[in-house]
C-alpha cells in the first residue's frame, strides 16, 4: 500500500469530479503558474488513490506540467458498482480513454499517461485500445510485463479471499495486525499519512473493485510485444528494489519496449512517495525530450 505524505493537496490544486461520458471520477488537478507544456493523467495502483501522487504535483507544476491525478471507478472518492464485472480491465481502460478526453482542453495536445503498479497495467490496456494520437507518451512506474511475483500473488489472493468473506473494516484490522512494522512507519514521525487517514481511504474503496483488480494482478498476461508495436514514446520507472516486479524484470521489459529507463535511487515500489523530487525531475525530463522528438532509450 502506497503511503502518501499527506491527504491534503498542495496549494493551488483543484479537487473536483471530472465529468466524462463514462461517469464522474474524483481528481486532483494542479496547474503551473506559467506556460503549460502539457497535461499528465496519473493512475494509482492497487489499494491506492489519487493522493499517492500528491508529492509529485507541485514539482511537476513547477516543471511546467499540469497534472490530473484520478481515482478510478470504485477507488476511494470515485463511486463504483458492487459487481466485479464492472472492474474488468477493458472497462477500466475505457474509463481512462474517457478521462483523457475530458481532461484535455481545446488548446492542448494529447495528455501524457502515467500508471503506477496496477495503474500501469490499466494504462497499458488503455494505450492498446486507444486511437492514434490519444496520448503523447506512456510512463509505467513500478509496473511489470505480466502478473506480479509469487509472494505478491500469495498476498493478493489472501486479501481477495478475505474481502469475499469479511467486511472492509474487519479486513483492515487484520491487515494492520499482520503488518505492524509498516504501520509504525506511518504518521507525522514516520513521514507518511497517519493510520486514521489510510483507514478512511481503505473503507471508501469498493470491495468488488479490490477483488477484481487483485485477481488481475495474479493473472495478467505478458502484453509487452503488443505494447512495443504502438508508436508512442515510453518510459519505465522504478526504485532500486521492488518485491512486486523484480527490477531485472523491469530492465528487460524496458529493453523489449525500446523505452527510456529510470531507476530512482533510494526508492522501492513507490518512487512517487519514496523519492518524489527525484522522480518528478526524471518524469519532466522525459516528457520534455519526447516533446522534442527525442526517444533515445538510454
Amino acid at each position: 500500500m502506497s503511503r502518501p505524505p499527506t491527504f491534503t493537496p498542495p496549494e493551488g490544486t483543484l479537487a473536483y469530479p471530472l465529468r466524462t461520458e463514462r461517469g464522474d471520477f474524483a481528481v486532483l488537478d494542479t496547474r503551473p503558474t506559467g506556460q503549460v507544456k502539457g497535461t499528465v493523467l496519473l493512475l494509482p495502483g492497487f489499494t491506492g488513490s489519487k493522493e499517492d501522487f500528491i508529492a509529485l504535483l507541485r514539482p511537476l507544476a513547477e516543471a511546467g506540467y499540469r497534472t490530473v491525478s484520478v481515482d478510478g471507478r470504485g477507488q476511494y472518492e470515485s463511486p463504483g458498482p458492487d459487481d466485479e464485472s464492472a472492474y474488468a480491465q477493458a472497462e477500466l481502460a475505457h474509463d481512462v480513454l474517457a478521462q483523457a478526453g475530458a481532461a484535455r482542453t481545446a488548446d492542448e495536445g494529447p495528455p501524457h499517461l502515467l500508471g503506477h503498479s496496477l495503474g500501469g497495467l490499466v494504462a497499458r490496456a488503455a494505450v492498446l485500445l486507444a486511437p492514434r494520437d490519444t496520448f503523447a507518451s506512456l510512463t509505467l512506474v513500478s509496473s511489470g510485463p505480466a502478473r506480479v511475483s509469487p509472494s505478491q500473488r500469495t498476498r493478493a489472493t489472501l486479501l481477495t479471499d478475505a474481502l469475499t468473506a469479511h467486511p472492509m473494516d474487519v479486513v483492515w484490522d487484520a491487515m494492520q495486525a499482520l503488518d505492524p512494522v509498516e504501520d509504525a512507519k506511518a504518521g507525522a514521525d514516520g513521514g507518511g499519512a497517519d493510520e486514521a487517514a489510510l483507514r478512511a481511504r481503505w473503507l471508501r474503496n469498493n470491495p468488488a473493485q479490490l477483488i477484481a483488480t487483485g485477481k488481475q494482478l495474479c493473472a495478467e498476461p505478458d502484453r509487452v510485444d503488443d505494447l512495443a508495436a504502438v508508436p508512442l514514446p515510453k518510459h519505465v520507472v522504478s526504485g532500486e528494489s521492488d518485491d512486486t516486479w523484480p527490477v531485472p524484470l523491469l530492465d528487460e521489459m524496458a529493453r523489449r519496449l525500446h523505452a527510456h529507463r529510470t531507476v530512482v535511487t533510494g526508492a522501492n515500489h513507490s518512487p512517487n512517495t519514496d523519492r518524489p523530487e527525484a522522480t518528478a525531475t526524471a518524469l519532466a525530463a522525459f516528457w520534455d525530450r519526447s516533446a522534442n522528438g527525442d526517444t533515445d532509450t538510454r
